[in-house]
């Protein structure tokens, strides 16, 4: 099984510190994906108003939450 597939079966375990821990795993990989797509979505163009209705948030959320982390692009790429 996969880490993914793995944390998921914990988190349903009738044990709260087994299932806590799995939910805490869970959102640390979930972070870093959608670091890593919204970063992805950047480099390939998308604005800040498309990511947020991909993943159905407003702008000034995901700007705020992803903006720091990822480079500008530069308007001379295109």
């Amino acid at each position: 099984m996969t880490e993914a597939t793995d944390l998921a079966a914990a988190a349903g375990s009738a044990d709260p510190r087994v299932g806590l821990r799995a939910v805490v795993a869970l959102r640390r990989l979930l972070e870093g994906l959608e670091h890593l797509q919204v970063a992805n979505a950047r480099r390939n163009g998308w604005s800040w108003q498309e990511i947020a209705d991909a993943l159905d948030v407003t702008r000034q959320g995901v700007h705020k939450k992803h903006a720091h982390l990822i480079p500008a692009r530069d308007p001379r790429e295109g």
